[in-house]
């Protein structure tokens, strides 16, 4: 696979390079970063080819905007795609800064949020974004975190906030303003709630699809298929485990992994070792193997782990590799991949 090679993402004409950057790690997740390593890191991923950016008010609570607006600035606007998340407005905190607690990142901004899935909460949060990124153009905007992890019981009442805000992409995105409009996924059932009420162009899944979960193929991606709606990947790392492997604590779905998922690993490890392959380059290699995935965007924190995942997205994986996979029960039996052709 080639990082630079576009697939066009649903019904809005726009085509998105296979490889993408997501700007979480950016908004000091689990660790510090330093302007200078922000700079370098977003730095080496454009000078690298990469032209389809992530973030979100939320990632830091401004921060990532802020940091990945201050690079994208300085670059010619027709080279790169952009999105961003809408569903939270942003006020000051009116404490001192050392006050401010901004869990669950670990720094960030001292700003609060509240959720606010109406026309009115959704124009305010895009042009807040605008404002952070310095930029008048946004080409993708996200539902954020509209889920029951979040919301509880008022997730219903959230949904028909959601009716007007929904109108309101449908206007910006006729209009031009935006390409297409999409919801973040966390909870794979969400995805047949949000079709069930919503047209929409891609759903931007950050735990559902991985080498550990292939649940959507029992029925949610037929759905996407038929109703013409892509799907971007934001955790193909499933947040950590799959980078990391079995040897350090890592997290799956950002807790620590279960004995269950840690036994899982080890045996998909075996197979990788034995044909020679990083675990890494058969994560992020397997979600794109999926016909309606149109990018995958992996967290970078670093100039290292933009290089990395270059370099895993292009490496060499043969087919026996996923037959011994589904063989053992690892992978779905209907998930697409390479499979050996033998003569």
């Amino acid at each position: 696979m080639n990082h630079l090679d576009k697939r066009v993402l649903g019904k809005t004409g726009l085509k998105l390079p296979l490889l993408g950057f997501g700007g979480a790690p950016l908004g000091e997740l689990f660790k510090k970063v330093s302007i200078t390593q922000a700079e370098d890191t977003l730095y080496q991923a454009y000078n690298n080819g990469i032209r389809y950016y992530d973030t979100a008010p939320f990632y830091g609570h401004g921060l990532s905007e802020h940091r990945l607006g201050h690079m994208l600035r300085q670059k010619i606007r027709s080279e790169f795609i952009l999105s961003t998340k809408i569903g939270r407005v942003y006020n000051p905190f009116q404490g001192y800064p050392k006050d401010f607690d901004g869990s669950p990142w670990l720094g960030g901004l001292p700003f609060q949020s509240y959720f606010d899935y109406s026309s009115e909460g959704f124009e305010r949060s895009y042009v807040d974004s605008t404002l952070r990124l310095g930029l008048n153009r946004i080409d993708l905007l996200v539902i954020h975190d509209l889920d029951q992890g979040y919301h509880g019981k008022k997730i219903q009442q959230r949904l028909k906030e959601l009716e007007s805000g929904v109108n309101w992409l449908k206007k910006m995105k006729t209009s031009g303003l935006i390409k297409g409009f999409g919801a973040g996924i966390n909870d794979m059932q969400m995805m047949s709630v949000f079709m069930e009420h919503f047209d929409m162009d891609f759903f931007l899944v950050a735990m559902p699809y991985t080498l550990l979960d292939q649940s959507p193929l029992e029925g949610v991606f037929s759905l996407c298929k038929k109703r013409e709606i892509s799907i971007i990947i934001g955790s193909p790392y499933a947040s950590g485990i799959l980078a990391a492997g079995s040897k350090y604590k890592s997290t799956y779905g950002y807790i620590p992994a279960t004995n269950e998922i840690l036994k899982k690993i080890k045996f998909i490890e075996s197979i990788c070792r034995k044909f020679g392959v990083p675990l890494k380059a058969a994560a992020l290699q397997f979600t794109l193997f999926h016909p309606l995935v149109s990018s995958v965007i992996p967290g970078m924190l670093n100039k290292d782990e933009v290089m990395e995942n270059i370099q895993m997205i292009k490496h060499p994986i043969p087919g026996e590799l996923w037959l011994e996979m589904k063989k053992n029960g690892l992978l779905h039996h209907e998930a697409p991949v390479n499979l050996p052709v033998y003569k």
